[in-house]
């Protein structure tokens, strides 16, 4: 395991351009199984998750060209088990979206216990209630889920319990070979969903009301090839926005669409940050921050639950009291108590709330990530501490923000990776 030594306390300059959506890129690698033909993805992030899913697919088969760089070719034509290697499986979380491509194409599925993220209650209940509803066959084995779909899959009307993005995901791509229509009520309608239902249009399959909550697919039986150019990821622009915000810094970021980023500027314009956003560049320049009072996560399009841990240390630095209430996510806020140590004033209130009292002077210390998020949070926190700071596990991190040490050089951080 390496660790991101940080010596905090300068102010960043310079500009830096996002990759493609991590969330969307999983579940667009997923989509290629659900055909023989080379399909192509372009803007791809380069970071360890996507790594990880193309060793998964071709674990099961595929051959893909271009790893290393944006622009990846995925051939599935010889695809013929549905379990991936279970060792992978547990190192990502997004590894789920598999099960609705493999029963799609190749009538079944087993799949071990995804793993990837932080301990939470998670479940893939939402995916496999989605895949029952669509004909498969779901038995729960003493290493996994096992879906039987060899009579094949057929159009149904469903509706989701929980809006879970992967959930909606999964049920897209096994619709997408489902003999007839289906309708998915409570969808998610994130950015990202919407770019797998523009994918599966090139592939062949007719998707209506992407960008809703509610989709109906009409299942194609056969998929093409298709190629697809992934949008910025509004995740990642968000927190370099934070990163710029927290330590006082001019910061123009590039890549991402503003629409995208809307829920996030605008609760960071209520936290007084100074910032301009087109589709060109998202600036941010140096700000007088104070307390939003309270913020809260939500269903796509509110504030996002990827970004509360980083608006958590940038309410360390604003004036006054601020309420972060994640409801979606528990646990995700605990890891954020390690900013106690570093002279911050807050509050856990317990696993889904925590108040923050500020500006508080912080100091460095040997901070411990817990996922990719709440990593971020915490080297945001250590840029703007004084000396010296060590946050371990930087995979973690790395597993979301590409080359993030020498981008972080770049600005003008004082940063080195250490095994």
């Amino acid at each position: 395991m390496a660790s991101l030594v940080v010596r905090g306390g300068r102010r960043l300059a310079g500009r830096i351009a996002v990759d493609g959506n991590k969330n969307a890129a999983l579940p667009l690698l997923a989509a290629c199984v659900l055909t023989p033909d080379t399909c192509e993805l372009r803007n791809v992030p380069q970071i360890r998750d996507v790594a990880v899913m193309i060793a998964l697919l071709r674990s099961l088969g595929a051959t893909v060209e271009g790893e290393g760089t944006s622009t990846l070719r995925v051939t599935c034509a010889d695809i013929t088990s549905g379990a991936p290697d279970p060792a992978l499986v547990g190192r990502l979380r997004g590894s789920v979206m598999l099960m609705g491509a493999l029963v799609a194409r190749v009538g079944w599925a087993s799949l071990a216990p995804p793993g990837g993220d932080f301990p939470a209650r998670r479940t893939i209940t939402t995916h496999l209630k989605a895949l029952g509803a669509l004909g498969a066959q779901v038995t729960e084995g003493a290493i996994g889920h096992r879906l039987d779909a060899s009579s094949g899959l057929h159009g149904a009307s469903m509706y989701l319990l929980e809006a879970s993005v992967t959930g909606t995901e999964t049920a897209l791509m096994a619709a997408a070979a489902a003999d007839g229509v289906t309708e998915i009520r409570h969808a998610a309608c994130e950015p990202h969903v919407v770019e797998l239902c523009e994918f599966l249009r090139a592939m062949g399959v007719e998707v209506e009301g992407a960008g809703t909550t509610t989709l109906r697919v009409t299942g194609a039986k056969t998929r093409r090839g298709a190629i697809h150019t992934l949008r910025g990821d509004y995740i990642e622009a968000a927190s370099w926005g934070v990163v710029g915000a927290v330590t006082g810094s001019e910061l123009t970021i590039t890549g991402c669409h503003a629409i995208d980023l809307e829920p996030t500027t605008a609760v960071l314009a209520e936290m007084g940050l100074s910032c301009d956003v087109s589709d060109q560049a998202f600036v941010v320049h140096r700000s007088q921050l104070r307390a939003a009072k309270r913020v809260t996560t939500g269903l796509w399009p509110a504030f996002p639950s990827d970004i509360v841990s980083l608006v958590t240390v940038l309410a360390t630095q604003a004036e006054g009291r601020t309420l972060l209430h994640d409801w979606m996510y528990e646990l995700r806020l605990f890891a954020l108590e390690q900013l106690s140590s570093m002279g911050a004033d807050l509050f856990l209130c317990d696993s889904h709330r925590i108040i923050v009292t500020g500006p508080s002077k912080l100091r460095g210390r040997v901070l411990d990530s817990r996922d990719i998020r709440s990593g971020m949070a915490l080297v945001a926190a250590a840029l703007v501490a004084d000396g010296e700071s060590r946050v371990l596990e930087i995979e973690t991190v790395e597993r979301g923000y590409a080359d993030l040490v020498n981008r972080l050089t770049a600005l003008g951080a004082d940063v080195e990776r250490v095994s």
